[in-house]
């Protein structure tokens, strides 16, 4: 999926992953600010993700057909319903339970890119383990539904949806341009849309510098846990992190946001971590300060 110059590349169904792609696609048409700390930069990414969002409980299961979420038809219709001085009341909804989630990303000197989490889903996982090895198993069965006739309906042989979203971007040459990712339940999307639009939206450093994206305060759709924001409360409200600009919060209220203002670096806001290659093909890599455990290395 092609947004602001760059080709993004994710895993499919039963995946969310086709979330950050329509997102990213659709505000890549609007009108985004070159300065991410001016109010309608967030608004506009805020309405980007619940305008593909909404309607992921009854969609996503692992045979869904993502490609006709990402049809420009589609998006073209999404971005007519967003405007800048208001929230949209159009997409009623259908990040706190602990996950427990690993991202790492890695590339070799023939610029082999791997963009990998692992995740237990919530807490412990499963608290099943497997003998032989010891391996712990994961609760990722919370993403399958119990309703009848659901297309995400738990029964034998069948994989549940989930939020695992990790990112590959390539240049228009084909070429590597980073990989992206980050632990976050429902807010994955969210976080590596607020990333995509700091490193090669309007107003993006050149180079891009992708420790001070990740450093940089973001928001996230908030609901009761990170796994309901589709199908709790009508409309999720709107965390933002206390570093982030100041303007946000007011901004986004005066557009109809209900807004809450969180901690600096608080975990609930993801710890993402990236690798991109520079145009003079140097590598520059960057952890997330809000991870309890991150480190970016390099030879």
């Amino acid at each position: 999926m092609a947004a602001w110059d760059q080709q993004l590349w994710t895993i499919p169904p039963n995946s969310q992953g086709y979330l950050t792609l329509a997102a990213a696609a659709l505000a890549a048409g609007l009108p985004l600010p070159d300065d991410p700390d001016d109010p309608v930069w967030p608004h506009l990414l805020v309405e980007a993700s619940r305008a593909v969002g909404y309607d992921r409980p009854g969609f996503l299961h692992e045979r869904a057909e993502a490609a006709d979420r990402l049809e420009p038809s589609h998006l073209a219709g999404l971005r007519q319903c967003v405007s800048t001085e208001s929230m949209s009341n159009r997409w009623p909804a259908a990040p706190i339970h602990a996950g427990d989630t690993t991202y790492l990303c890695a590339v070799d000197g023939d610029r082999m890119a791997v963009s990998l989490i692992q995740s237990n889903a919530a807490g412990f996982g499963s608290w099943l383990v497997e003998p032989s090895t010891g391996i712990n198993l994961h609760n990722r069965g919370l993403g399958f539904s119990l309703e009848d006739g659901h297309p995400a309906e738990y029964r034998p042989g069948r994989r549940p949806p989930h939020t695992l979203s990790p990112l590959l971007v390539t240049r228009t040459d084909g070429g590597l341009a980073g990989v992206i990712g980050t632990m976050g339940g429902d807010a994955q999307p969210q976080i590596l849309l607020q990333l995509l639009a700091r490193l090669f939206g309007p107003g993006r450093a050149s180079p891009p510098d992708p420790a001070a994206a990740i450093a940089a305060g973001r928001w996230v759709l908030h609901s009761s846990s990170g796994f309901d924001t589709w199908s709790g409360p009508p409309t999720p409200s709107v965390a933002v992190e206390e570093h982030a600009p100041a303007r946000w919060s007011d901004g986004l209220i005066a557009r109809g946001h209900d807004v809450s203002r969180w901690s600096a670096y608080d975990s609930g806001f993801g710890h993402a971590h990236a690798i991109l290659a520079a145009a003079d093909d140097q590598l520059v890599g960057a952890a997330d300060p809000r991870a309890l455990i991150g480190s970016a290395a390099g030879r």
